[in-house]
């Protein structure tokens, strides 16, 4: 079976190292805080605050604690928050060792488009942008496929991008893919689902 929403969050958190660092996108991202486990991590969320917890239980959200997303979450005892500058300055300056984003499309050159749909109304590219720039390692989680069956993972992305030859790694329902010379490269696959599989679903060239 593919993996759902939480076993791709779940998948996600297993790349990340004691001491790290992270920025967690909007979407099946953020889930990634629910699984860091005992793991010493640091996540950023860019509209201010350093050290978020897990999503809190029903009844104890705190409205002023929110995440990019807008969700609510929670705080740990070493939590600072600052200004929108001061977050910026962190992700800018390359102190975030690596950003866990969403995508509408990746192709297998690791350019990435994931901030917004032409003719469709959007709030603003978010923090995206400076992310994938200034950030030590790009981790796109995301579902292989649209809701019409057609692949996400691209020969070349079709929507605007967000940023040239800057993903890494991909982890999507179907499993996880690294960008390498030529193409992509199939790293591990969920469980019951076949290479064939991934190879159908994926238009971009995958490569040995």
């Amino acid at each position: 079976m593919p993996w759902d929403r939480n076993q791709m969050a779940a998948r996600a958190a297993e790349e990340l190292e004691d001491g790290m660092y992270v920025n967690l996108g909007i979407g099946i991202p953020t889930l990634v805080a629910n699984y860091v486990g005992d793991k010493d991590i640091t996540l950023q969320s860019e509209n201010g605050m350093l050290g978020m917890g897990p999503f809190p239980f029903e009844g104890e959200e705190d409205p002023d604690l929110i995440n990019a997303g807008k969700q609510t979450i929670t705080e740990l005892s070493r939590t600072s928050y600052f200004d929108s500058a001061t977050s910026f300055a962190m992700i800018r300056g390359g102190k975030i060792a690596a950003a866990i984003l969403g995508a509408m499309e990746v192709d297998e050159k690791g350019d990435l488009a994931n901030w917004m749909i032409p003719g469709k109304l959007v709030k603003g590219m978010g923090g995206a942008m400076d992310l994938v720039a200034g950030v030590g390692r790009v981790i796109v989680v995301m579902d292989h496929t649209n809701k019409h069956g057609d692949s996400k993972v691209l020969t070349e992305c079709t929507l605007p991008l967000t940023g040239k030859g800057v993903v890494d790694r991909i982890i999507t329902n179907l499993g996880v893919l690294d960008v390498v010379e030529g193409g992509l490269k199939i790293v591990e696959l969920a469980d019951g689902v076949s290479e064939d599989e991934m190879r159908v679903a994926t238009q971009a060239k995958i490569v040995d």
